[in-house]
């Protein structure tokens, strides 16, 4: 059976599960407690149902033993475990060395009983929660929320009673993974970061001032080891002197541009910094990156669009399981990192505007264009902005009046369609709590910039005509020279999506591109840190 089928007999019909009182044999009573004094997260409250369950349908007999031993099939589980960390996972959440001491000798030691009991437990339970960790994340909830209403509970349970009795755990552990492309080459991309923080000692950079292309450099050795070692310079391009010119400008200029830096190929600040980044961090960036993938709902099989906030860029897959490369990229403006962050979102893209009007946020509206209105009266008829109340237009004259009910909340602002409207020519809508969505810009020149953080919140895009274009494809009647100026020319018009798309706005500071080079971000939002503190100081599994 193949992997991704293995499970698929438990998604539509979850087993029923077993009474509290249900005999289980002799771990039965062990299971009661929902403690395990060896475990390092001793609480397993939560997964006590599933355990009983689980032993119940191998027959309330042991799981890992052949008598007092250990069986193969458990010999096999403790070794998975302990290569937890080539999936980002951290081993010692799974009780890998202790697992790995109590097992002895490969044949496996003989144990009294109650150590035996409390042996198969334990291996159980680690086993089951490195499931867990693998299919869906091991933050709970997870900032992205709710994993979509439209996604089937999967009865790890029952998946893995049926691994276990079939021989099949290395399938079921395959087919819980996220089966998108960027998740197998970021595996790929740890295991090459890992060898390279293991195995790499690079001598100190130099770093005491800018060096342009053209200027003597003494550093060059130690920037030649590291451009060799991160992929970005070929071993016969080293340098024959202490020139910065030719390869090791363009190799430089590679990494910039892999690290989202001006690809401008100057060693400047930013540059050096980039280089020094000690590689056990980018080993986590990648694991973070991991951990994030599997937060999602499954997204392999209809078209999908991903906005990467810290890459400032959007990707739309036509797949994203079979082909890890998009048909559609383009680079965004997200919301400033210091006042107006852009959230994480998994929404469903349901309908297309154009020649919007822009409704102005009240936070926009009282903390920006009222003290403009204070001192210009003139303010809203100046720049297309009217008044709207009680669901009327109420025209652009400001009084008094109309100041205090735009305080109160009472009346609101919005700003006519045209080329100058904040939103440009074309919406993208996905109802959303935090209101905020997909939009062109009258200022494209910022898309120039490398850092584009700038907006209040929505999401900028670079070419609002080629992701109309590509969301509206398989629309009835649509033709690919309709957003040229809308459908009808200069006039508002909402086309709800016969088929809405998935639409995630995700944050990763680790990609893999699909010439297979990895990528890093600046982590903008400090969503890295914080995760990273979250995974590292969480009192264990969630309860």
């Amino acid at each position: 059976m193949k992997p991704a089928l293995l499970i698929l007999p438990f998604l539509l019909a979850p087993l029923p599960l077993v009474a509290q009182d249900s005999t289980v044999g002799t771990v039965g009573p062990l299971i009661a407690t929902g403690h395990h004094a060896w475990s390092r997260w001793p609480d397993f409250g939560s997964y006590s149902a599933d355990l009983s369950r689980l032993y119940l349908i191998n027959g309330s007999r042991l799981i890992w033993h052949d008598g007092s031993r250990l069986s193969p099939a458990a010999s096999a589980v403790i070794a998975q475990l302990r290569t937890a960390g080539d999936w980002g996972l951290d081993s010692a959440d799974y009780d890998a060395a202790l697992l790995d001491s109590l097992e002895g000798e490969p044949s496996g030691r003989s144990l009294a009983q109650p150590t035996r009991d409390s042996l198969d437990l334990l291996l159980s339970i680690d086993l089951l929660r490195y499931l867990d960790d693998l299919h869906r994340g091991r933050l709970h909830p997870n900032p992205l929320g709710a994993r979509g209403s439209e996604t089937v509970k999967l009865d790890l349970v029952a998946a893995l009673g049926q691994a276990i009795q079939a021989d099949t755990l290395p399938g079921l552990i395959a087919a819980l993974q996220p089966r998108l492309v960027q998740y197998r080459s970021l595996l790929a991309a740890l295991a090459r970061y890992r060898r390279l923080a293991t195995d790499s000692v690079f001598p100190p950079l130099q770093t005491t001032t800018t060096i342009h292309p053209g200027d003597p450099y003494s550093g060059i050795t130690a920037l030649t080891r590291r451009l060799i070692a991160f992929g970005d310079l070929a071993v016969n391009d080293t340098p024959p002197d202490s020139l910065y010119l030719g390869p090791i400008v363009e190799a430089v200029t590679r990494f910039q541009t892999r690290h989202g830096l001006k690809p401008d190929g100057v060693l400047g600040p930013a540059t050096f910094a980039g280089l020094r980044t000690p590689l056990q961090w980018r080993v986590r960036q990648i694991e973070l990156a991991l951990e994030r993938l599997r937060w999602l709902p499954p997204l392999e099989g209809d078209r999908v669009l991903v906005v990467n906030i810290p890459g400032f860029e959007l990707f739309g897959f036509d797949s994203a399981g079979r082909s890890g490369t998009p048909s559609l990229e383009m680079k965004v403006i997200v919301g400033r990192a210091i006042d107006r962050r852009t959230p994480v979102l998994l929404e469903q893209l349901r309908y297309v505007e154009f020649w919007p009007y822009w409704n102005v946020p009240r936070r926009i509206a009282v903390e920006e264009i009222l003290p403009q209105l204070e001192r210009k009266p003139d303010y809203l008829s100046a720049n297309g902005m009217e008044l709207v109340g009680a669901g009327k237009v109420l025209g652009d004259r400001v009084t008094p009046e109309v100041l205090r009910q735009l305080r109160r909340g009472q009346l609101e602002i919005r700003q006519q369609p045209g080329p100058t409207n904040p939103l440009g020519l074309i919406k993208f809508g996905f109802p959303n709590t935090a209101l905020v969505y997909l939009h062109g810009t009258p200022s494209p020149e910022l898309f120039s910039r490398t850092r584009r953080d700038f907006s209040h919140g929505c999401i900028r895009v670079e070419d609002p005509s080629a992701l109309a274009n590509w969301v509206m494809r398989d629309e009835p009647g649509w033709q690919p020279d309709s957003t040229a100026f809308g459908i009808h020319g200069p006039e508002t018009r909402r086309i709800w999506l016969r088929h809405p798309l998935q639409l995630a706005i995700f944050y990763t500071t680790a990609v893999v591109r699909p010439d297979g080079t990895t990528w890093f971000y600046d982590d903008i939002y400090g969503q890295d840190r914080s995760l990273n503190e979250g995974l590292r100081n969480r009192a264990g599994p969630p309860l």
